[in-house]
């Protein structure tokens, strides 16, 4: 049995955890804040490192960021995390095997093995929260690209008349209208908007105030102005679902992140179906949970070193 250590490594949490390489858990996974400076992210990393390296075979890090193809470096800019980031070397950390791949790649790649995807060799999978990450397997391998940037989903453009400002800098992104933050941007905008915020439960409230919980909550209460912010999100939503299928022809798109909980799934996967040129896919509800990327890197780390 080979021993995983994975560290996954976020903007306010850094946790951790042993597993073999089944991807099943041998010790409790334990949780610290995360550093704002970069010495002392280091030196976390170094202290976990060396709590277990005597014990196991192989390092494995999920992280935010682009990767390098040769899985040490982050490539990108990183700005939830410490100034420096990507100037780390991962492989000098440790004197074990160490590999580092992006999260979103790695719980990908945790779906595909052992979550919503499994026996599925084409599949993509979404992760739609503050922002939208992705993971894309073909053929059972997973899709990297030229310089290991490949599936940066949430860049699909929508428009081409610079409608909405992009957290990237560029204009009109998927990302900026189908996730949690597109969301509640278009509930501002559509309370400027529409004449149906007037007669709104919450017409008391600013436009910036409205969250995407209250939009959830809205509905329910058949407020005619929640019941619009939603249909549009859910449009741009199967936009871009409807562009990664035509694409990529998955058998599945799994979705995960905290935005799944909004999704009609049997009615969005009807609609994807009635809008593609290529086969029929099942839209389905990632299994993973927050634990999918120290898995899926865990599980990496043993396919590239066995």
């Amino acid at each position: 049995m080979k021993k995983i250590l994975s560290i996954d490594v976020g903007g306010t949490k850094i946790s951790h955890c042993v597993f073999n390489e089944k991807g099943e858990a041998l010790s409790e996974i334990k949780k610290h804040s995360s550093p704002k400076k970069i010495e002392e992210m280091i030196d976390l990393f170094k202290k976990i490192i060396s709590e277990h390296e005597k014990s196991v075979d192989y390092i494995a890090f999920a992280t935010a960021g682009a990767i390098n193809l040769q899985n040490t470096k982050v490539e990108s800019s990183t700005p939830n995390l410490p100034n420096g980031y990507n100037k780390i070397d991962f492989s000098l950390l440790s004197e074990k095997p160490v590999f580092v791949e992006n999260d979103a790649n790695a719980a990908a790649w945790a779906e595909y093995k052992l979550g919503a995807a499994v026996g599925h060799q084409n599949t993509v999978i979404v992760t739609l929260g503050t922002g939208i990450g992705g993971g894309i397997i073909i053929n059972g391998e997973l899709l990297r690209g030229k310089s290991g940037r490949a599936a940066e989903i949430g860049s699909i453009k929508l428009f081409p008349d610079k409608r909405r400002k992009c957290t990237c800098n560029n204009y009109d992104c998927w990302e900026s209208y189908a996730s949690g933050t597109g969301l509640k941007t278009t509930a501002k905008e559509l309370a400027e908007s529409l004449i149906e915020f007037k007669e709104s439960i919450y017409k008391n409230k600013q436009p910036n105030e409205i969250t995407t919980h209250d939009i959830v909550s809205g509905i329910k209460e058949n407020d005619s102005y929640s019941i619009k912010v939603f249909d549009c999100w859910h449009n741009h939503l199967l936009s871009g679902l409807i562009s990664l299928t035509n694409i990529f022809d998955p058998e599945s798109i799994v979705i995960s992140g905290g935005m799944g909980e909004f999704i009609r799934f049997s009615e969005l996967e009807s609609e994807i179906n009635g809008s593609i040129v290529v086969s029929p896919i099942k839209l389905l509800l990632a299994k993973m949970k927050n634990d999918a990327g120290m898995v899926g890197a865990a599980l990496l780390a043993y396919e590239k070193n066995k």
